[in-house]
């Protein structure tokens, strides 16, 4: 690879959209680097998001076909680039390819919106009762899964990983199911705990958080509506007003009527920060949109998303509610290492105009002990994702590592792999990994281990 360097552009003269599809898929080995990437990184760092084989400006942009970006980092070197679809019945049939084996579930197979890794898989999720498809070390799709036949029905996009007993936690909803299911996944790949949780209509569950002794639910008012899906919508989810929001704290091996409901101000949230529990208040962060999906059905970007802290009171039932800060921002990842417990770190996507809720052009580092916020801004023409923390090693502080994100550069039409140090979160990047193709604005990304 060679590194091109142009001149300054005005805004004029920029009309790229990082949005657009990319085309094909690519190999790149031996990617140029400009600084120096620490030894310590071994592993992968993939991102999803959809990007339709066959692109349709009337289809809805949250739901085209999946594609995983990786890029593989060993021994202070990064070794290859990869994008690879993910290998649905409809990405096999337009690549005339035979399926992937695996059983099947629901309307859909399109997992498009998280990579994690579990119990020595690497997995593709998606919402809404999608099974997981497994990815092998170069990011080519093995298998549907369902966890060793233990998965009662569907599965979810946002599932989260207990880091201290490896379980694997989820609420899965599907539209055909009067209630949603509360999984516990073991560390050995297999549904050891599955419990139905009533609820009215089918919420949009995107995700759940952890404390260390409950599974926090987020049953808010966006819901299935029949009158979107007989239109033929293929994300038939919409702002339902009147609907109650509410907050549950089940026991994580508990029956699903055990759950304790607290109600809150009408909002949603696709992505809690982190939860945790002291002595009578369980306090959780989160991103709180105003709404969603109400008078923009295709992206929730109507209203700017920003930093709240919910604490419950586990002994009067209340609800006190305060917004930590008020830049529109996204996606936010802390020290997976502190999840249940108390912290300090946040690290979110400030957003920007024109670009939804995928990317922005600066990373913010919150600082929840200080009531600081710093800003890592990339420049203009610049698109930064989602950030994912990688500690120096399984011990040390929690600023500790590293922050790796994916940044498109609007002037040259490329993406390069940033690292950034932590604990000099305004400095210079430590290392920039050179990509031969851009990645395009997507959804969720993992480090996976080496």
């Amino acid at each position: 690879m060679s590194v091109v360097t142009h001149s300054p552009l005005t805004p004029a003269t920029v009309r790229r959209d990082n949005r657009r599809p990319v085309t094909h898929e690519t190999t790149g080995t031996d990617l140029v680097v400009t600084g120096r990437l620490p030894a310590e990184l071994d592993g992968c760092l993939v991102r999803i998001g959809p990007n339709p084989t066959r692109p349709d400006p009337r289809a809805h942009p949250l739901v085209g076909d999946g594609m995983v970006h990786g890029v593989r980092l060993r021994h202070g070197r990064a070794l290859w680039y990869r994008n690879r679809w993910v290998r649905s019945d409809s990405v096999a049939r337009t690549r005339g390819e035979l399926p992937i084996p695996g059983p099947r579930h629901g309307l859909s197979d399109n997992a498009n919106a998280n990579v994690i890794r579990h119990a020595g898989r690497t997995l593709a999720l998606g919402e809404a009762g999608v099974l997981p498809i497994e990815l092998d070390g170069e990011l080519d799709s093995v298998a549907r899964m369902d966890f060793d036949a233990t998965l009662p029905h569907g599965f979810t996009a946002h599932a989260e990983t207990d880091p201290v007993t490896g379980e694997l936690f989820a609420v899965a909803y599907y539209h055909d199911l009067p209630y949603v299911e509360h999984l516990v996944v073991g560390v050995d790949g297999r549904v050891r705990h599955s419990t139905r949780i009533e609820v009215a209509g089918t919420p949009l569950m995107h995700s759940v958080a952890l404390t260390d002794r409950h599974t926090v639910l987020f049953d808010l008012p966006v819901a299935f509506d029949p009158a979107l899906a007989h239109a033929g919508s293929r994300f038939p989810y919409a702002w339902s007003a009147g609907r109650p929001a509410r907050i549950g704290l089940l026991p994580r091996a508990a029956a699903g009527s055990a759950v304790r409901w607290f109600e809150v101000d009408p909002c949603y949230v696709f992505h809690p920060v982190n939860a945790y529990e002291t002595a009578d208040r369980c306090v959780i962060d989160v991103v709180r949109h105003e709404r969603v999906f109400d008078r923009d059905r295709r992206t929730p970007g109507e209203c700017a998303p920003a930093l709240w802290r919910w604490t419950l009171d586990l002994t009067g039932g209340s609800v006190a509610a305060v917004q930590l800060d008020d830049i529109p921002q996204e996606f936010p990842r802390i020290d997976d290492r502190r999840k249940t417990t108390p912290y300090r770190y946040a690290y979110t996507v400030a957003m920007q105009d024109g670009t939804g809720t995928l990317g922005g052009s600066a990373l913010l580092r919150h600082d929840l002990d200080g009531r600081d916020v710093a800003v890592h801004d990339f420049g203009p023409y610049r698109e930064a994702g989602e950030a994912v923390f990688v500690p120096r090693g399984p011990v040390g502080a929690e600023d500790d590592g590293w922050l790796l994100t994916y940044v498109y550069d609007a002037r040259v039409d490329r993406s390069s792999l940033v690292v950034l140090d932590a604990a000099d979160f305004t400095g210079e990047p430590v290392a920039v990994v050179h990509l031969p193709v851009r990645v395009p604005s997507g959804f969720h990304a993992n480090w996976i281990a080496g």
